[in-house]
């Protein structure tokens, strides 16, 4: 499973907002799951804009919060940087294009509540 960006967040946050069904797949022992290099990308940008408070610098609070979760990285490689073409112009926003790239190219589920991403050829949880 791979995490959308706000879904790690809400997760190593215990936000209310993260659907039950979500946070329960990601306890989930037998479950493998993903933060892209691409989510922390968005991560570090949202918090030197100042519209993505942490409480550490995300170069240090990112990284560990992933490990202390147990959620493995998952980088960015050609062939899903290639997969983007294939996609339609559903989403706008190039992180979470991508994100749909990496799952379709690793054959990962997103894990989302992101309605444009919901909307491509991609298992999704909601």
């Amino acid at each position: 499973m791979l995490v959308d960006t706000h879904v790690f967040l809400w997760f190593i946050s215990g936000d209310d907002r993260l659907p039950l069904a979500v946070r329960e797949s990601i306890r989930r022992a037998e479950n493998e799951i993903y933060l892209s290099v691409a989510s922390v990308w968005e991560a570090v940008i949202k918090y030197q804009l100042e519209r993505l408070p942490l409480p550490e610098p995300p170069a240090t609070y990112l990284p560990r919060q992933r490990e202390r979760h147990q959620i493995a990285r998952l980088t960015i490689d050609e062939a899903s940087v290639a997969q983007l073409a294939e996609l339609p112009p559903l989403h706008r926003d190039p992180f979470d294009r991508m994100l749909v790239a990496q799952a379709r190219r690793h054959g990962l589920t997103v894990a989302t509540v992101d309605p444009l991403v919901q909307r491509y050829a991609v298992p999704v949880i909601a």
